[in-house]
């Protein structure tokens, strides 16, 4: 069993207690707090792309204290809709292959980036910004290291899982968004007090009273899933199937699914093909996510794997009861009280807790109400990022320790 471990933020400290960092790693000299602000950290992510761990990339990015922290990015492929507004993101384009001479010559110039800019703080984000960050920064010689698990490994390959436990072991913290993917990780042989569980961080948006996007009537109510549609794990054939199931027995319930990806036309024709035609709206890729969760009365997840799912936790933030598969991380976020979880893979089940919550309006408004109130007390920006901060600046002064 994996427990979260406690991280209680740093205390500022005298002059006297305050340092500088020369060669990465903090000296005390007698400076001021004020003298020694900017201590170098770079997160880096794959790419900018629509999706969980890019999303909580770009959280991080944008709210770490510019008082304390120098901030600087990097990526591998420079591209996506959360480049908005970042700044200045360093790509370090790896050629397609992570072994290749164009994969040597970015791991090269990123370990020089890395020294050019002083960085204390080295922070990969995800499965190949670990496997090519976390090597450089430890040859640029990067006082603290750190990796990241934002998925359970089950959608890794055999050979892909192990070799990122392998570089995984170098670090010097591994942060997890969920109890569940820390546990994976012990599986493979890291050590606990190795891992951090810090959970995934909503911007407070995420909890205003949005009007809906979609008209709301009395007579009419809707059942949506958010998912990219990139990859069969999300389950969308389920969630059409279940669809089709309820639709005889609720003549006005509408269905809405959004996102984009690959598969989208082959479910478009699969809900033809399933008489959904009228009943449900593919609204694409939207930026009005808690508008469109204010146009619904249910939101449902039927994925074969989650870490910490964004979705479940913004249904959460605008109080919508969710039905979700009992995998990963969703059983530490959804509870009797504040939704349905349901057996992976039983298309019955998924449809029943669909329906329960459909029949019953109170329960319905009770369970959004305690998701909501959840999702307050544990899940916003400022927790997240307090968390991330109060980690830095602990492993920051273990290595000064370490050092004298």
């Amino acid at each position: 069993m994996i427990s979260r471990r406690m991280i209680s933020p740093t205390s500022q400290g005298n002059s006297e207690e305050a340092a500088v960092y020369k060669g990465g790693l903090a000296v005390p000299d007698g400076r001021s707090n004020a003298e020694t602000r900017g201590r170098g950290v770079f997160l880096m992510t794959d790419s900018l792309q629509t999706g969980g761990s890019e999303r909580q990339f770009s959280v991080l990015a944008r709210s770490l204290n510019r008082e304390t922290f120098r901030v600087h990015l990097g990526c591998i492929q420079r591209t996506g809709p959360f480049l908005d507004g970042l700044g200045d993101v360093t790509e370090f384009r790896l050629g397609g292959s992570l072994y290749g001479a164009q994969s040597l010559r970015a791991r090269w110039r990123l370990a020089r980036h890395l020294r050019r800019n002083e960085v204390s703080i080295a922070h990969a984000f995800d499965f190949y910004t670990n496997l090519v960050l976390i090597p450089a920064a430890r040859w640029a010689r990067v006082p603290v290291v750190i990796g990241s698990q934002r998925q359970l490994g089950d959608l890794l390959g055999w050979k892909q899982e192990r070799a990122q436990a392998a570089v995984l072991r170098w670090c010097d913290a591994v942060v997890c968004n969920s109890r569940a993917a820390a546990a994976r990780l012990v599986e493979l042989g890291l050590r606990e007090n190795q891992l951090t569980v810090i959970g995934n961080g909503l911007p407070p948006e995420a909890f205003e009273d949005t009007p809906p996007v979609l008209p709301r009537s009395g007579e009419v109510l809707r059942v949506g899933m958010i998912a990219r549609m990139n990859t069969r794990s999300k389950n969308h054939s389920m969630f059409l199937r279940a669809a089709a199931r309820l639709s005889g027995r609720f003549p006005t319930l509408q269905f809405v699914v959004i996102g984009d990806g690959p598969l989208r036309h082959e479910l478009e024709r699969e809900a033809d093909d399933r008489g959904l035609a009228g009943r449900i709206l593919f609204l694409g890729e939207r930026k009005d996510i808690p508008g469109v969760l204010a146009s619904l009365d249910v939101s449902v997840l039927p994925s074969a794997s989650e870490s910490l799912s964004n979705v479940i936790l913004e249904s959460m933030a605008a109080g919508v009861p969710v039905v979700a598969n009992r995998v990963g991380g969703n059983c530490e976020l959804v509870a009797e009280d504040r939704g349905l979880l349901v057996p992976p893979d039983n298309e019955e089940a998924l449809t029943d807790a669909i329906d329960r919550l459909l029949r019953d309006a109170p329960l319905r408004r009770a369970m959004g109400r305690n998701a909501r109130q959840f999702a307050r007390a544990n899940f916003t920006v400022d927790q997240i990022r307090e968390r991330h901060e109060a980690l830095y600046q602990d492993l920051l002064e273990k290595k000064q320790w370490r050092s004298a």
